[in-house]
């Protein structure tokens, strides 16, 4: 069957070949050739269910030549009609939502009740760009001097573009291309090729709702096709997701081209617990930020930094709920943690808990040997709790990217707080206590710009601003909100005279003022 919306095929008959996905440039799928692909694994049963094209220069070159044709016509429509075309897109999206939602969790392996979840958080900022009229609307000041009036435009860029992770194919592209095409720039996407479904998707539904060809464009790809976007002149401006290593690398080549970038990277998120915190719902939260998506989240809250006897009571707590987590398919009812995205990172994570091991700290729960009873062959990883964990080991300094939480533990509210901002990574925190004063405190004292109370993963809504600080982040600019806005658009200061037929004024030399 075919799905009526789309035009994709609702379900691969068993035991067929696994499709090819394509790259989507001007508005439809480009030919690959089996042998310039590679394979999409299903975490879950280790089996391959799809094929993704390895794209480079030349694809990224199509691209761009389809998104600079394509500007001027976009860049004119009137807001009104783009807003149109979003609330059409809008909609799709969420008719469309419990697909997109198993094609993550079938690529990537999250649970389908998370995936959706991540779904509509990037619906939200979908939301937030149909009403993006208001928002590009300009300041306009009469009578600056005589006879002169003085106002601003906000103007798109040209073609603009994203790199983004495996871990969230729907939610974080969504956090960037409605922004950057609302504002009236043309887009082209990079995604991971490890979950390419979503992301096909997406683009098949901008092209249903109305989004003119050459608007928004997907290349898949590796290392020469983030090359190229970082190198070609006729891209204006990129945002990434991704490792510090490599965002930086982007921020860094791609600022020296004279481009806008902003590259938003790797994080050790810690959470303060205060003695008075309610330990039950703080152990919940430790459980769910940590394991929660197998631990690939940027926003995890992989440390546990506990004041006082703090550890004492919270331990056993959430060696109760570890007991209780049920670890398997995503798809299946009632569990609660999926397999490692790829069979590479699940072998990182195994090194990760041997080297925290060798460093000293306690292994209160090994997650190593962990085999799914009846899918052997999937990535699957149990989860791990470290206690007595230090600010000398790598597992506290580094990010680990998979179900390994670490305590830490401190004498006092000041020694929390210094390690948190003594950190290089500054991504994503939280405190958890019942005093007001103290909570205070931590918000105007933290060096870490998402900050929660008593709430794990703190994740602005889809109409404020997303990032973080350090080596979280590069750039002036954060994603999404207001200051994605800025991102994806220039203001330009127009100062302008209508000359006055009856009256010649008499030429001087004098610096203009406005008087």
């Amino acid at each position: 069957m075919v799905d009526t919306v789309t035009g994709r095929p609702e379900a691969e008959a068993e035991g067929a070949t696994p499709p090819i996905l394509s790259h989507w440039i001007d508005g439809r799928p480009v030919e690959v050739l089996p042998e310039n692909t590679g394979p999409v694994w299903n975490p879950a049963t280790g089996e391959v269910v799809a094929r993704v094209p390895r794209g480079g220069a030349d694809e990224v070159a199509r691209a761009v030549a389809a998104a600079k044709a394509a500007f001027p016509g976009w860049r004119d429509t009137p807001l009104i009609a783009r807003s149109e075309i979003f609330f059409a897109f809008r909609e799709l999206v969420w008719q469309h939502r419990n697909e997109m939602a198993e094609l993550i969790t079938r690529d990537h392996g999250k649970t389908f009740p998370d995936a959706l979840g991540s779904v509509l958080r990037g619906l939200e900022t979908i939301e937030f760009a149909c009403g993006l009229p208001t928002q590009l609307a300009g300041l306009n000041t009469p009578n600056v001097a005589t006879n002169v009036d003085a106002f601003t435009l906000r103007v798109p860029l040209g073609v603009t573009a994203a790199i983004t992770p495996f871990n969230f194919p729907a939610m974080v592209p969504m956090w960037i291309y409605p922004i950057a095409l609302m504002c009236g720039n043309t887009f082209i996407l990079k995604p991971s090729s490890h979950t390419p479904g979503a992301t096909q998707l997406q683009a098949e539904l901008w092209t249903k709702a109305g989004g003119p060809d050459g608007t928004f464009n997907i290349v898949y790809g590796g290392r020469e096709a983030v090359a190229a976007i970082v190198e070609h002149p006729d891209i204006a401006a990129i945002q990434f997701v991704g490792s510090t290593a490599v965002g930086r690398h982007v921020f860094e080549e791609g600022t020296k081209r004279g481009k806008r970038v902003a590259s938003f990277t790797s994080a050790k998120n810690a959470m303060l617990v205060l003695p008075d915190a309610d330990m039950e719902l703080t152990a919940d939260a430790a459980v769910a930020s940590g394991y929660g998506s197998a631990g690939e989240r940027c926003m995890a809250q992989t440390l546990v930094i506990a004041v006082g006897n703090a550890a004492e009571r919270l331990r056993p707590l959430i060696l109760e709920r570890i007991a209780r987590l049920k670890v398997g398919p995503g798809m299946e009812p009632g569990v609660d943690m999926g397999p490692i995205y790829s069979r590479e990172h699940r072998e990182s994570i195994i090194r990760w808990i041997d080297k925290g091991v060798a460093e000293g700290a306690e292994l209160v729960v090994d997650g190593r040997p962990f085999v799914h009873p009846t899918n052997p062959n999937g990535f699957f990883l149990g989860v791990t709790l470290f206690d007595h964990v230090t600010p000398e080991m790598e597992i506290y300094q580094e990010e680990i990217f998979g179900p390994v939480l670490g305590i830490v533990r401190v004498a006092t509210y000041e020694e929390a707080i210094s390690l948190i901002n003594g950190h290089k990574y500054a991504n994503g925190t939280a405190i958890f206590t019942t005093d007001g004063g103290a909570a205070r405190r931590f918000k105007l004292e933290v060096q870490v710009p998402m900050i929660g109370v008593n709430v794990p993963i703190p994740v602005p809504a889809g109409y404020l601003s997303f990032g973080g600080a350090k080596q979280s982040a590069s750039g002036d600019l954060a994603m999404r909100g207001e200051d994605g806005v800025r991102f994806f658009s220039q203001q330009k200061m127009v100062t302008e005279r209508w000359p006055d037929p009856s009256r010649r004024e008499t030429l001087s030399l004098v610096f203009p003022g406005n008087r």
